[in-house]
């Protein structure tokens, strides 16, 4: 890279080796040899992998989200922000793509919290993070651009061909075992909803990809209860681009076909690092 010098380095990287933040470096390397990258720099990505910290930040803006729990895997501590009800979705505090979710994530009381939690800790050697389960449909909103960012049309995942008992969630199988009941009963679509509901989850994903000073392009999963709330889940920088993603459905459902996507991407990361490279 150094020897190179690109004009701009398309950033995909999700790991690195064995680092399941090894994203984070890789960013930080590119920072530190001054080159133009597209996506989150290091400190929006960690805050990715950091689930607890990014909700503290969505706190500071007074955008809504599951009250958690966080349970540190060396110390033991137990860290919480806000009352927690049953039941309660159980998952690794700093992996992505569903790593560690299943049907045994969401618990029903106290004794299989904690069951949960050990697992966390002893298969995944991380923290363990406990959110509150918010009942309701779930949404992908893309969000595009910096300065004026736009909010594609929502994409809901559809569970209605989840096998009765099985909990609505998209676990490890859902995304990935496509031999599994939970693979071939979710779906991803563009959302069927009213005009006011699509502008209430776009404006609440505006707001979260804001929070988290998301950079070019992103994702944000959120619950959506039968009263109208709004519940951030998670924030995504540098969201996954396979052809098949949310993300790009939701572009298509835009009007903005593959390529143009990309592109678009990278025409934003040029925009913005050319005052600095002006400078």
């Amino acid at each position: 890279l150094s020897r190179r010098r690109p004009e701009l380095v398309f950033n995909l990287m999700e790991m690195f080796g064995k680092s399941l933040t090894g994203d984070v470096t890789v960013a930080g390397i590119l920072n530190s040899l001054g080159l133009p990258y597209t996506g989150g720099g290091p400190g929006e990505l960690y805050l990715q992998a950091d689930k607890a910290l990014a909700k503290k930040l969505l706190a500071f803006d007074g955008i809504a989200y599951p009250n958690f729990a966080v349970f540190d895997r060396q110390t033991g501590d137990l860290e919480t922000g806000g009352n927690l009800r049953m039941p309660i979705f159980v998952k690794p505090l700093d992996a992505d793509a569903s790593i560690g979710i299943d049907q045994g994530s969401l618990v029903h009381s106290t004794v299989a919290l904690m069951q949960r939690v050990l697992l966390i800790h002893r298969k995944h050697h991380c923290s363990a993070l406990a959110e509150e389960y918010i009942e309701g449909r779930e949404f992908y909103v893309g969000v595009l651009g910096n300065q004026d960012p736009l909010a594609l049309p929502p994409i809901e995942m559809d569970f209605s061909g989840i096998p009765d008992g099985m909990a609505r969630v998209l676990d490890s199988k859902a995304k990935w075992s496509q031999r599994s009941a939970e693979y071939k009963g979710t779906k991803a679509v563009v959302a069927d909803v009213t005009d006011e509901a699509r502008a209430r989850l776009q404006r609440v994903a505006l707001q979260a990809y804001r929070a988290l000073r998301v950079r070019d392009y992103g994702r944000v999963d959120l619950r959506m209860q039968s009263t109208g709330e709004v519940y951030v889940i998670e924030v995504n920088a540098n969201c996954y681009l396979e052809q098949s993603s949310e993300f790009v459905m939701a572009a298509q459902a835009a009007e903005l076909s593959y390529e143009a996507l990309v592109n678009r991407i990278a025409e934003l990361a040029v925009e913005r690092n050319r005052p600095a490279q002006a400078a």
